[in-house]
């Protein structure tokens, strides 16, 4: 959707239903939109008038609008009986649940600040997690809690912890102490739109995670910027595009934002079938047929396994699932293989006019670009253009604008980018944003429509499966190792994956260490999917440029034709 489409224009000039206006943000002058909730509770009160509505349903559980809402304002009420006040930090570490839903907005309602821990971490990166953002209150599932309950004595900052699931053991109490029959009223503490909702961390380019910081207004946004997206395609006739209709499946196996189904909105229920991480396309189809989805929000590696397994087993197995993938899908985290489009068009061919992608950052709130509809055939490989309020720039070393088809750097500005900026890192910030614009780190162009090509990445970072995994952080883990020398991480091509996690490490003379221990050694310190996946081992040093930078193209090889489905049980 580019500034010369009539039906974005018309719904965003003056006057109409999403009227667009230059106002300051954070100091920086930024679209927005003129008419817009100031804050996530507003959501929340909406709610009332749905009350009976299904909206999270997961196995037997299933929780209506109505339902929702009493527990958020019970976890809400009583978390401010414990001192939970506007700004104070509740960490989250919890595989997809509802009360994983729960806990976002009875924050969000109070006006704390949630900080959604990756499900997949380990126990140091847990901790760290929990230790800079200062998190006053802990809720996980019972697997995380047991994974820190050796290290929760030393959070000083840390006061309560309460395991989902679980009866608790001192110091750690049931979350069940926080829901309650009676239905108090929403907690009247002041939100401002530019109060922080969330520290959602990212991976470290200098092995630190970083804590993006999310306020009310991103999020706010960033829903306003896709049900905008929606009109606009239903206004053109793609009545399914936009994401109105039955129920959806969501994938979030490691929640570490905040993804928009765990946002109500005006097109019902959210199935989730499993409460783990790893989708299974099998049983993600039958649940989603049982409950009536028509709709599939996927990542990266995830759309490749219930479309790409119906695809794979045409119409034998597309007509009992037709409902979910018959109607329209989305994806994310990597634009789509051409053959994977060319598949599902072929066995599906109602999604032509609904299939999307998009691109975003956890630093933008989510979407940043999307491409939907008939614009997503006629612009193959693009990841779209920018969505309304945002504004994307291509620039050279210098920060400079670069033509059309031109290769650069991708800068993001708009309401949805994080103003505040990384949570207590004044260097990154002072490195990642420029007036409000956002260093995204990726490289791209944008071509005379204005949409945005991504082509490489200008940090040292692979994507595995949707997972951002920085080089530099896996690295550190393995110059730890004792017979380790020098090592360099790659990502090397994976067709499921997307990119696969490679190291090639350099031992000391009379080292006997293995590829299995130097595995099982990052495996110590690293989520399971940051560990790598192919470990080279060499007794000489590794290739370098005269500048002495590690030359990792030569690096990679040919280790691109492993196992479809790698391990990732990781939960």
């Amino acid at each position: 959707m580019t500034d010369t489409d009539p039906v974005i224009a018309e719904l965003t000039g003056p006057g109409g239903a999403f009227e667009i206006v230059v106002e300051d943000v954070c100091g920086v002058p930024t679209q927005v939109f003129a008419q817009r909730m100031r804050s996530m509770r507003e959501l929340i009160v909406q709610n009332a008038l749905r009350g009976d509505v299904d909206w999270i349903v997961q196995g037997d559980v299933r929780l209506t609008f109505g339902d929702h809402d009493a527990a958020v304002r019970s976890v809400a009420t009583r978390l401010a009986a414990l001192g939970v006040r506007g700004g104070d930090r509740v960490a989250l570490a919890a595989a997809n649940c509802p009360e994983w839903v729960v806990t976002f907005w009875a924050t969000a309602a109070l006006g704390a600040v949630l900080v959604p821990l990756n499900a997949w971490w380990k126990a140091e990166e847990l901790e760290f997690g929990i230790i800079d953002s200062g998190a006053k209150v802990l809720i996980g599932d019972a697997r995380r809690i047991e994974v820190l309950r050796p290290r929760l004595t030393e959070l000083r900052e840390l006061l309560h912890v309460f395991s989902i699931g679980e009866a608790g053991d001192h110091p750690v109490r049931p979350f069940d102490e926080l829901l309650g029959d009676d239905s108090p009223a929403l907690p009247e503490t002041p939100i401002d739109e530019d109060d922080l909702l969330a520290i959602a961390y990212t991976s470290g380019t200098t092995g630190q995670p970083k804590g993006a910081t999310i306020t009310h207004r991103q999020a706010i946004a960033n829903l306003q910027n896709i049900i905008l997206a929606g009109y606009a395609q239903a206004l053109r006739g793609n009545t399914t595009a936009g994401g109105v209709g039955g129920p959806a499946v969501g994938f979030a196996p490691h929640s570490p934002a905040l993804p928009r189904d765990r946002v109500p909105r005006h097109d019902g229920r959210h199935v989730r079938d499993r409460r783990q991480a790893r989708p299974d396309a099998t049983g993600t189809l039958r649940g989603c047929t049982r409950h009536g989805g028509d709709r599939a929000g996927e990542g990266h590696q995830h759309r490749r396994r219930p479309h790409g397994h119906v695809a794979d087993r045409r119409v034998a197995r597309a007509r009992p699932v037709r409902p979910l993938v018959g109607e329209r899908a989305s994806y994310g985290g990597a634009p789509a293989a051409p053959e994977l489009v060319q598949r599902i068009e072929e066995v599906f061919p109602a999604l032509r006019k609904t299939l999307s992608t998009a691109y975003g950052l956890t630093e933008s709130a989510s979407v940043a670009t999307l491409n939907a509809g008939d614009d997503y055939f006629s612009h193959p490989g693009s990841v779209g253009p920018a969505v309304p309020t945002v504004e994307i720039r291509v620039v050279d070393a210098d920060g400079n604008g670069v033509p059309a088809g031109e290769r650069g750097e991708i800068l993001v500005k708009g309401p949805t980018v994080m103003a505040r900026g990384y949570w207590r890192r004044p260097e990154a910030n002072a490195a990642a944003l420029t007036d409000g614009w956002f260093h995204s780190g990726d490289i791209g162009y944008l071509d005379a429509d204005g949409f945005l090509y991504i082509v490489d990445r200008a940090k040292d970072m692979i994507i595995r499966a949707g997972e951002n995994i920085y080089c530099v952080e896996v690295e550190h883990v393995l110059f730890d190792h004792p017979d380790v020398v020098d090592a360099a991480v790659v990502g090397v091509e994976h067709k499921e994956l997307g990119e696969e996690v490679k190291a090639v490490v350099q031992l000391r003379d009379g080292a006997t260490a293995t590829a299995d221990e130097i595995r099982a050694f990052c495996r110590l310190h690293l989520a399971d999917f940051k560990v790598p996946e192919y470990v080279e081992m060499r007794a000489e040093p590794l290739p370098r440029n005269p500048a002495g930078k590690i030359l990792k193209s030569l690096l990679r090889g040919g280790e691109t034709s492993f196992a479809e489905s790698a391990d990732d049980s990781v939960l």
